[in-house]
């Protein structure tokens, strides 16, 4: 299946048969002025620019990046893209038309301000996000009112204040959403458990198995790739729950192993290394040194 590739904002407009847009580098449209000809098809797309949408009653699936996965857009759904990702559209015959908005900014708007730096720092640009924003009714509305902001900046009178309005528009929109992914963090506590849980359980496989030499120590990609999240929301969901990062969590459960073979068994230090997954025994004193400022020695000396 070939990509359709969308260089400018105005190729948007047209493909969706809405007006020219009022500024080449900015633009906010609604889905409902939109024209959907997407038929029975699979449809894949590449835009040049950054999208910030939210959707609603979209029944489409979504491939984006290397997961597939549907949205639920029936209440007020975030969902972003920074340029030049994939997304494919697999089209539900008869779906009602969804509504909502979306706001697309090119990269040359944004060149030259602290926005450009700072852009790459939000991490639900991520290409492996996969979990959505929910937004309650009063954050909804508070993204509106920005947008509808933004909307009216750059359809009025363009002048040398223009641009940084607008640039201070998107960032407050950027971290209201930083915030409210935290909030989701929290709110959706039971299913981030069971995320945590099955991470957990993850990491006890993979340690108690007898093929770790094999596969080797676990990775925050192999956990992310598992638990279908992305590996910066990974690390956002574990460190807001257990104050600790998931390399730390890998860490504790191979130092545990560790002591395990080192207080219960006469292996030699560089057979615990090998079993632990460690090329080179020297990486394995290392870490163990680093994170409980002993060495292998040292601590099977105190069951001596």
């Amino acid at each position: 299946m070939a990509t359709q590739i969308i260089k400018a904002i105005s190729e948007f407009h047209e493909l969706r048969g809405l007006p020219k847009p009022r500024h080449p580098l900015i633009s906010v449209v609604n889905f409902e002025d939109m024209k959907f000809s997407l038929g029975e098809e699979n449809h894949r797309f590449s835009f040049a620019y950054y999208s910030i949408s939210i959707k609603k009653g979209m029944e489409h699936k979504y491939k984006y990046g290397e997961q597939e996965y549907l949205f639920d857009f029936n209440n007020g759904t975030m969902f972003f893209m920074a340029p030049h990702q994939v997304l494919q559209i697999r089209v539900r015959p008869n779906a009602a038309r969804p509504s909502g908005w979306m706001l697309m900014i090119h990269p040359d708007f944004i060149w030259n301000t602290s926005l450009a730096k700072s852009i790459h720092q939000y991490e639900f640009f991520d290409y492996s996000v996969n979990e959505a924003l929910f937004l309650s009714e009063e954050e909804e509305q508070n993204m509106q009112l920005l947008i509808q902001n933004i909307q009216r900046e750059y359809q009025g009178r363009i002048d040398s204040y223009t641009q940084n309005i607008i640039v201070s528009q998107i960032e407050t929109l950027l971290n209201y959403s930083e915030r409210y992914y935290q909030r989701q963090f929290i709110t959706r506590r039971k299913v981030n458990h069971t995320i945590l849980n099955r991470m957990e359980a993850l990491l006890n496989e993979r340690f108690h198995s007898d093929n770790l030499p094999e596969k080797g120590i676990p990775t925050v990609q192999f956990l992310s790739d598992q638990l279908n999240i992305s590996p910066s929301y990974l690390r956002g969901l574990v460190k807001n729950l257990t104050g600790k990062n998931p390399k730390e969590h890998i860490y504790d459960k191979l130092i545990e192993k560790a002591k395990e073979k080192l207080s219960t068994t006469d292996l030699r230090v560089s057979e615990i290394a090998y079993e632990l997954g460690f090329e080179h025994s020297q990486s394995f004193s290392k870490l163990f040194k680093s994170q409980t400022d002993q060495t292998p020695l040292e601590f099977r000396a105190l069951f001596n």
